[in-house]
C-alpha cells in the first residue's frame, strides 16, 4: 500500500477524486472525468468498485465530485446532505462474511449512490476526516500519519510522479522569512 492510499473501499472513492489534479510536470489542471465517462472499459480499469455511470447519473458525476472534494477533511460533511437526498442509501444487514455485517447500500445502485456509500462508511469508521487534499498540487491523500496532521501529498521528491510538494512549502516558507528579515 502506498503511504497515500487510503483504507478499504474509501481508495476508490480516492481515485475518483484523483480525476482531477495539477500535474507536476504541466501544472495546469487536468481533469481525466469526462474521458472516463466516454469509455466504460476505461472507467472498469480505474473504478471497478463503481458501475459505469448511465445517462442520468453521468452529468451529476463532475458536481459530485467538487463537493467530495469540498468535504474533504471535514468530519462530518454536512454539505452531502442533498447528494444524500439525490442518492438516498439504506442499511442492510448480511451474514456473508466477506462483507461487513451492516453495510449502507445506494437505493437507486448508480455510480453516485455507491460513491456516497463509500463516503458514509468511511465516515462512520472515522477515516474520511483523514482524506485530505494538497495545498499545492490537490492531489487527494489518505492521512495516515499518527496526529492526523499531515497536510502535503509528500514531503520529498521520489521520482517522476512526486514534487514534494511539503518540501517546496516549507522553502518557500523559509525564502519568505529570510526576504522579510533582510
Amino acid at each position: 500500500m502506498s503511504e497515500s492510499a487510503a483504507p478499504g473501499a474509501l481508495e476508490q472513492v480516492r481515485t475518483f477524486l484523483n480525476t482531477w489534479w495539477v500535474p507536476n510536470d504541466t501544472r495546469a489542471p487536468e481533469d481525466r472525468l469526462p474521458a472516463l465517462l466516454a469509455d466504460p472499459a476505461a472507467w472498469q480499469a480505474d473504478l471497478p468498485a463503481f458501475a459505469f455511470p448511465g445517462r442520468e447519473d453521468a452529468p451529476g458525476m463532475a458536481e459530485l465530485r467538487a463537493a467530495l472534494r469540498a468535504a474533504l477533511g471535514e468530519a462530518r460533511p454536512v454539505a452531502l446532505g442533498p447528494w444524500l437526498a439525490r442518492h438516498p442509501l439504506r442499511a442492510e444487514l448480511s451474514a456473508d462474511p466477506d462483507r461487513p455485517p451492516l453495510a449502507l447500500v445506494p437505493e437507486d445502485g448508480t455510480a453516485g449512490g455507491t460513491i456516497l456509500a463509500a463516503v458514509a462508511e468511511a465516515v462512520r469508521a472515522g477515516q474520511w476526516a483523514r482524506l485530505k487534499a494538497c495545498p499545492d498540487c490537490s492531489w487527494v491523500f489518505y492521512d495516515h500519519s499518527r496526529n492526523g496532521s499531515r497536510r502535503w501529498c509528500v514531503m520529498n521528491p521520489g521520482g517522476s510522479e512526486s514534487r514534494g510538494c511539503g518540501s517546496i512549502a516549507k522553502v518557500k516558507a523559509y525564502r519568505e522569512r529570510r526576504r522579510i528579515t533582510s
